[in-house]
């Protein structure tokens, strides 16, 4: 049973307008009034990469759009609604999340499992996933160190995001705990899933080099109090490699958001 992949006829995919976020009876401002808008790409996903400094809620907004917090005010929207608590996105930790007494077939399937699809039709598609993120042949094994490597773990929970919803996908720092060898590597597989799949990626990084090379759009945030200090249009081929990383535009696009993280 193969998996079924986005309609990408829909509207503008993710829009937070006026969004704050405030802690000890408002004492504590994490985010203020913060306006953002992902739009939809014809015949494919927008990969959308998210910087600032540290503590400034790149994660909070991640939250807001998985369901797994709301904003003190603001809304949330998806395709132009309300955000929903039955709105199934999935999301990629820092930290491996997969259950380690589960294999890695059960734990792709586990979104399904818990939206009561049969355990023939979970496995179906699981396994054809396993395929489609280079894991054919490990469906078995218990998805835990060192049966698998760090970057087969962050595979399992890739599967298991694009599996809830191959629509959209938001990654938290995902490569933030490999290696540099293992990152590198993963953010190639990253764009060859993107391509394959052509999901909305909204993904969370401190790495600047690692944005760039990934990105259609960054937007970066300030520092607390946040809110949007610039949304930069990546003005480079949709198809990269590493060989990218060494023209004139990526190398000044890159001393261009340096400069302007250390200005904030």
């Amino acid at each position: 049973m193969a998996v079924e992949f986005i309609n990408t006829e829909l509207p503008d995919i993710i829009e937070l307008k006026k969004v704050s976020q405030t802690y000890n009876e408002g004492k504590v401002v994490i985010i203020k009034d913060l306006d953002l808008l992902i739009e939809d790409a014809p015949e494919r996903g927008q990969f959308i990469v998210l910087l600032g400094p540290s503590g400034c809620g790149k994660s909070t907004v991640l939250r807001y759009i998985a369901g797994l917090q709301q904003p003190t005010s603001g809304e949330v929207l998806l395709h132009g609604v309300q955000r929903k608590d039955d709105d199934r996105i999935g999301m990629v930790f820092q930290q491996y999340s997969s259950f380690p007494w589960m294999t890695v077939l059960e734990n792709i399937a586990l979104g399904l499992k818990y939206r009561g699809v049969s355990k023939s039709e979970r496995n179906d598609k699981a396994n054809e996933m396993l395929k489609i993120v280079g894991l054919d042949g490990h469906g078995s094994k218990f998805a835990q160190y060192p049966s698998l490597s760090g970057g087969q773990l962050q595979r399992v929970a890739i599967a298991r995001s694009l599996l809830v919803n191959n629509e959209i996908i938001l990654m938290d720092e995902p490569f933030g705990a490999l290696d540099t060898n293992t990152r590198l590597r993963m953010q190639d597989f990253l764009i060859d899933i993107w391509e394959k799949v052509h999901p909305t990626i909204f993904f969370v990084t401190h790495d600047i080099n690692e944005a760039v090379y990934l990105a259609d759009d960054i937007f970066i945030m300030s520092r607390a109090p946040a809110k949007l200090a610039e949304h930069i249009k990546v003005n480079l081929p949709v198809h990269r490699d590493s060989t990218i990383k060494r023209d004139s535009n990526f190398v000044d696009l890159v001393r261009y958001i340096e400069d302007k993280m250390m200005s904030l």
